[in-house]
């Protein structure tokens, strides 16, 4: 059956199950693969989701007054937050900030963030690597230079703030591949008239991993990633078919370094949230409670928030109104759908006397998104994204805390992230998920755009859907888990791997569709004298690092040599070998770290 014969709603179960799956860390496979990198492995369970309650279905009338609010929190057990897995410990002898603590080996409480005019340490090599690493989808020597040469906090403040940073080449890029993105939502309407299309998903995706890739603006294209899995539409197809490419350029692009407030008002009167949580067929008559129950659990407060069912309840009441037009597919407020009468919740309160009540939503939503505990999500999310799987609560406070000071503006929290103690203490501690290892790969070896640069990313991500990772295809609301336990699996891993194999074939390819440097200009002009001197030197170019002594052994082994094994300018190895030796450093833990 064919995506757009799908329904999302009969689906959705279906294709969670399917593509949870597809991740779900194999802890025999796990064991065996940290074995044979020297390192432990500690098996993770994740705990299951409590199923949701079911939804009112919207073509069936429900009054508004009845039950009472105790009589509907009295039938429901409060939804418990599931506990996210314990981070994966890194190779080595490595351990995290929080087993250092544990062990009492460290104090619990780390040093202070530097203020914000002093980087958080010198732009050493390794801090610069470490900052491009995480701040960027992918190290290059390029970026790494660049830190050093302007000093890490000037990077970081260019970076927050993009139009400062020159882009013309991407621009130019997806002006021309990608035109059809120009258009606006009735122009869809009205150029595929009477049919829907998936064009506008894949181009959305094309362009998203592209930029991820080749944008100079690399925060920026790390934080749309961010948001598009905090705020989730999935693409290519479902009901957003005619939007989610409007949605990724005026909600997430246009908010993703600004304020949050802004961000999750756009995206609430956006045809593609209310098409994917069904708040365009909400109405005062037969209020459906998905996006209201959604903005509350994922979007904002927390599932440990602290609301109720009947919070749920009002809080879809308050948002009826918020709709689009069958025809043009625009956004359009339906007065007569919106319900009237004073409205409370979780401390939020409104008298919403009228039908023309688009601004008591709005109202609502700014509270919650002002509210200490999205403030406390949002800065958890973060850190868990840039610093460690499992962050320190102290960063976590001050980073929520300034969330709450700068009127939920997202720069300040990012640069008081980026420049802490315990960011810059972080190395080693976060894992890439499949698809920001294959856009990675990309920029180390030097990718270009070619002759059919769109079917080379569609192939990309054809990659990413077998490993697990989509880009915007999460079928749930709740977005891609990132914690490393989640992506250990064979699915994930066999994924990546025939990726970076796949990179030595479309190399030498004759009829690429992508532009490729010569795997031989990876090495350096005067050649090796010895075969492990030459995977030393593979290793410093592609990871910024030897590999330790018993991996580069291996990668000899690989090819029937020690690394005493004295290296000839004829050996196959520089010629059509190379690629696969290539693909055994970027198979590497130490690759994959974020």
């Amino acid at each position: 059956m064919s995506p757009a014969a799908l329904s999302r709603r009969s689906a959705a179960g279906a294709a969670l199950a399917s593509a949870v799956g597809s991740v779900t860390p194999d802890p025999k496979v796990a064991a065996s693969a940290a074995a044979t990198a020297g390192q432990s492995t500690t098996t993770v369970v994740e705990a299951p989701v409590a199923p949701r309650s079911a939804m009112v279905a919207a073509d069936v009338p429900v009054s508004t007054a009845a039950p009472k609010a105790a009589a509907v929190d009295a039938a429901y057990q409060p939804r418990a937050a599931v506990p996210g897995p314990a981070p994966a410990r890194s190779s080595g002898t490595r351990t995290t900030v929080a087993a250092r603590v544990a062990a009492g080996t460290t104090t619990p409480t780390p040093t202070p963030s530097p203020s914000p005019t002093t980087p958080a340490t010198p732009t050493s090599a390794s801090h610069a690597l470490h900052l491009a690493r995480r701040a960027s989808f992918g190290a290059t020597p390029e970026l790494v230079a660049e830190i050093r040469s302007v000093g890490s906090t000037a990077w970081i403040d260019a970076q927050l703030s993009p139009s400062t940073v020159a882009d013309t080449a991407m621009d130019s890029l997806a002006a021309s591949l990608w035109p059809v993105l120009d258009l606006p939502i009735w122009g869809v309407h009205d150029t595929y008239y009477p049919d829907s299309t998936g064009d506008l998903g894949y181009a959305a995706i094309e362009a998203t991993v592209g930029r991820a890739i080749w944008s100079r603006r690399q925060l920026l294209e790390v934080m749309v990633e961010f948001w598009t899995n905090h705020l989730v539409v999935t693409a290519p197809w479902a009901e957003s078919w005619d939007s989610v490419h409007r949605y990724q350029a005026d909600v997430i692009r246009k908010y993703a370094l600004g304020r949050y407030a802004d961000m999750l008002v756009a995206s609430a009167k956006h045809p593609a949230m209310l098409a994917q949580l069904d708040n365009a067929s909400s109405s005062k008559r037969a209020p459906n409670e998905n996006y209201g129950r959604e903005v509350l659990e994922l979007h904002t407060v927390g599932v440990d928030g602290g609301y109720l069912e009947s919070d749920i309840r009002r809080s879809a009441l308050a948002l009826t109104g918020m709709s689009s037009d069958r025809e043009s597919g625009e956004y359009y407020y339906r007065q007569i759908r919106h319900h009237v009468g004073a409205l409370s919740i979780m401390g939020w309160s409104h008298a919403n006397t009228s039908a023309y009540g688009e601004g008591v939503g709005e109202a609502y939503l700014t509270y919650l998104a002002r509210h200490p505990k999205t403030a406390r999500r949002l800065a958890t999310k973060l850190a868990v994204r840039f610093v460690a799987d499992t962050p320190p609560p102290t960063l976590v406070d001050r980073l929520a805390q300034v969330y709450l000071d700068n009127d939920t503006r997202i720069a300040p929290v990012l640069r008081a992230l980026l420049t802490s103690a315990e960011f810059a203490a972080s190395t080693g501690q976060k894992t890439k998920r499949p698809l920001e290892d294959m856009v990675s790969t990309a920029r180390i070896l030097g990718v270009t755009p070619g002759s059919n640069t769109r079917g080379w990313l569609s192939d990309l991500v054809w990659y990413a859907r077998n490993a697990g990772q989509a880009p915007m295809a999460w079928p749930a609301p709740n977005g891609y888990p990132d914690v490393a336990a989640a992506w250990a699996g064979t699915g994930a891993t066999l994924g990546r791997w025939n990726w970076h194999m796949a990179q030595g074939w479309m190399s030498t390819d004759t009829a690429a569709k992508a532009t490729y440097p010569a795997f031989r200009t990876l090495l350096p002009a005067t050649l090796p004298t010895t075969y492990g001197a030459l995977v030393d030197a593979l290793a410093t170019r592609l990871l910024f690092a030897p590999l330790a002594t018993a991996k580069r052994d291996a990668v000899c082994a690989f090819l029937d040599k020690t690394a005493a094994t004295a290296l000839k300018p004829t050996d196959a190895v520089l010629g059509w070998r190379l690629p696969y030796v290539v693909a055994l450093v970027l198979d590497t833990p130490e690759f994959a770290t974020r």
